[in-house]
């Protein structure tokens, strides 16, 4: 009786593996990404990060024509990080506004682009504007006119001023409220009259020009606890009240160009003509990672990618150790029956062709040399690449070098990514106190 359960339950187990077994997923690169193939077969043969110029160009339009009525847009520096392609955003888009958040970044932007007006996406330490200033190019930048600092706390602002006063100049200072994202910021509007107190007692150093709001939170939570609608009325009330607070401390305010600016990629497509916002910020959708393959932005379009050439291409899987686990397995899936080793490995990013491709996650992750298993379909040869899509934008961009501007299939173009430090950073910045003295 025993024998008869136990030879039951095998063939119970045969029957629902054979039932759960993965059908064939392989096919060969889809004509975009073979046009992209033939290509880089005749490329540096290194993987690069690829952009799309024409998907860009249209990205941008769209980006354009879903913008509220009578507001700004303010390109969204850390998620398209390299000055060629920001520059050629703002000539798609026709905005001069950049939002940035590393302080290299700064003085890059403040170098190129002399008439860009700047704004931080987050509080820097006061130790970053400070170099800043020490590397002001002598170009034309206004920092007094065209830089505005972001300021979260009463203490930040006092480090500020005394900068300001050191450095014997006058900082706009726009000022981080918490519209439910809680990431700092003002969380009370109360906590606006010290701040706007102490700006207004010291005009000749300090000058008030706005609010940053961020509310990535906004749809973020699951529908049963509070609805995506619900939660950006919540943001837009709290922005609202704060602005109230403003022209009811200083009236005066109404008649001033202010900056009031918020959004952001996921929620840049909730904000309609009732928006309390000024200006909305985006970036990411313009290259669209798979992040935000959000139904928001259903019309945009993937814009970036990396390309990895085929070092090596394996009959079967074999695995290390001394069970034939690779042999049942590709067996078992006939998408592990081919083995692809690629030039590099382990980036933030998710294989995009040819369809079926996958990491194989026994053997693990490598930067180096990563597996990737496919169907025979896939079809790959040495030296042909494997694509994949970035999942963000903003540190996948500056691990490549320059990156190549695709157009019609072909490269373009070589657009540098932001540095990492400022170029004319002092002896003292670049080497550390203890090596300057």
């Amino acid at each position: 009786m025993k024998r008869r359960h136990f030879l039951l339950a095998l063939a119970g187990g045969a029957a629902l593996a054979w039932w759960l077994k993965p059908g064939d997923q392989g096919h060969p690169h889809a004509p975009y990404f073979q046009t992209l193939n033939d290509t880089l077969r005749e490329g540096p043969g290194r993987p690069l990060l690829l952009i799309d110029r024409e998907r860009l160009a249209a990205n941008c339009a769209q980006l354009m024509a879903g913008l509220p009525a009578g507001r700004h847009y303010r390109i969204v520096a850390k998620s398209l990080p390299s000055v060629p392609l920001v520059r050629e955003v703002m000539a798609l888009t026709g905005t001069r506004r950049v939002m940035v958040f590393h302080q290299p970044f700064i003085s890059a932007m403040a170098a190129a682009e002399p008439d860009c007006d700047l704004l931080l996406g987050k509080p820097m330490p006061v130790s970053a504007a400070a170099l800043f200033y020490q590397t002001l190019p002598a170009n034309g930048f206004d920092p007094d006119r065209q830089l505005q600092w972001l300021i979260d706390s009463r203490e930040r602002l006092e480090q500020y001023l005394a900068l300001a006063r050191r450095l014997n100049r006058r900082l706009l200072i726009n000022v981080e409220i918490d519209v439910g994202l809680h990431r700092g910021g003002l969380t009370g509007t109360e906590q606006l009259d010290e701040l706007l107190a102490l700006i207004h007692a010291h005009p000749e150093h300090l000058a008030f020009s706005g609010f940053m709001g961020y509310d990535a939170q906004v749809g973020k939570l699951p529908g049963w606890i509070e609805d995506r609608d619900t939660s950006l009325r919540k943001s837009q009330d709290r922005y609202r009240a704060f602005v109230e607070r403003l022209y009811q401390l200083e009236p005066a305010y109404r008649k001033q160009s202010l900056t009031f600016n918020g959004a952001g990629t996921p929620t840049l497509r909730l904000h309609g003509d009732d928006t309390p916002l000024n200006e909305l910020a985006a970036g990411s959708c313009l290259l669209k990672p798979t992040d935000f393959d959000l139904d928001t932005l259903e019309d945009f379009q993937p814009a970036t990618f990396i390309a990895a050439p085929v070092l090596k291409r394996l009959p079967g899987l074999q695995l290390p150790g001394p069970l034939p686990l690779g042999e049942i397995w590709s067996w078992w899936d006939p998408n592990r029956r081919q083995t692809y080793f690629i030039y590099g490995g382990a980036w933030k990013a998710e294989p995009a062709s040819p369809q079926g491709i996958r990491a194989n996650p026994v053997y693990g992750i490598s930067t180096n040399q990563m597996m990737f298993n496919g169907a025979p379909a896939t079809a790959l040869r040495e030296d042909d690449q494997i694509f994949f899509r970035p999942t963000q934008s903003e540190f996948v961009l500056l691990q490549f070098g320059d990156l190549a501007v695709i157009e019609q299939g072909r490269v373009h173009a070589w657009w540098p990514p932001f540095p990492q430090q400022p170029e004319t950073a002092p002896v003292a910045a670049r080497t550390g106190a203890a090596d300057a003295t």
